[in-house]
């Protein structure tokens, strides 16, 4: 896309690399999506920045008293998030704005680190089953037991893994948000659970 983007976005110079994560190094809420968007973070460099839903994800954390200001338009725009961290299981985008099971297993060394250097983290939240899948392929590459039967992911699904809590969260796109799957209150719901089960 960062050699042929949208009409809207030509003349900006795109990131067009791996992104990293975002956030409070001390954060214990881990926020975990899919991969870059093309003309989002894969064009702004920031996670889940400058694309729709990334507008529906920031409005939720500032609900949740998790990010300074309700939108993140791009990296100089003064956003801070107060004990949430946002990552990704794939850190570039992907062809056809679809993860690979290869690109996956490429990315889920980073992954794995950067979770352990977030020492503090205690809930992970899952944007969809294939973060959802990711978190505990990288949980399991880091030592900690997965539980058997292996935990499903759905919507306010929730699974303990070692020290660290997994919440299921349909994925803030706008195949989920346009249709209704997922709503502000679903989403708020969450977060609240999550910002709870950080607190204890």
């Amino acid at each position: 896309m960062a050699a042929d983007p949208p009409k809207r976005y030509r003349g900006e110079t795109y990131w067009a690399q791996p992104v990293p994560g975002f956030g409070d190094p001390s954060a214990r809420i881990v926020v975990l999506g899919l991969a870059p968007g093309a003309n989002g973070s894969n064009r702004t460099g920031r996670m889940f920045t400058g694309d729709r839903s990334g507008d529906w994800l920031y409005a939720a954390l500032h609900r949740a008293g998790l990010a300074s200001q309700p939108e993140s338009v791009d990296t100089a725009d003064g956003l801070r998030l107060r004990d949430c961290w946002i990552t990704a299981v794939v850190r570039c985008a992907p062809p056809a704005n679809k993860p690979t099971p290869s690109e996956r297993d490429e990315c889920l060394p980073w992954l794995e680190r950067e979770l352990g250097l977030l020492g503090h983290a205690r809930v992970i939240v899952c944007l969809g089953s294939f973060a959802w899948d990711g978190a505990l392929r990288a949980l399991r590459g880091m030592g900690e037991e997965i539980p058997r039967p292996k935990p499903k992911f759905g919507h306010a699904a929730r699974a303990t893994v070692g020290g660290y809590e997994l919440l299921g969260c349909f994925h803030p796109s706008q195949q989920n948000t346009f249709t209704g799957k997922l709503t502000e209150p679903m989403l708020d719901a969450v977060f609240a659970e999550a910002s709870a089960i950080a607190l204890r």
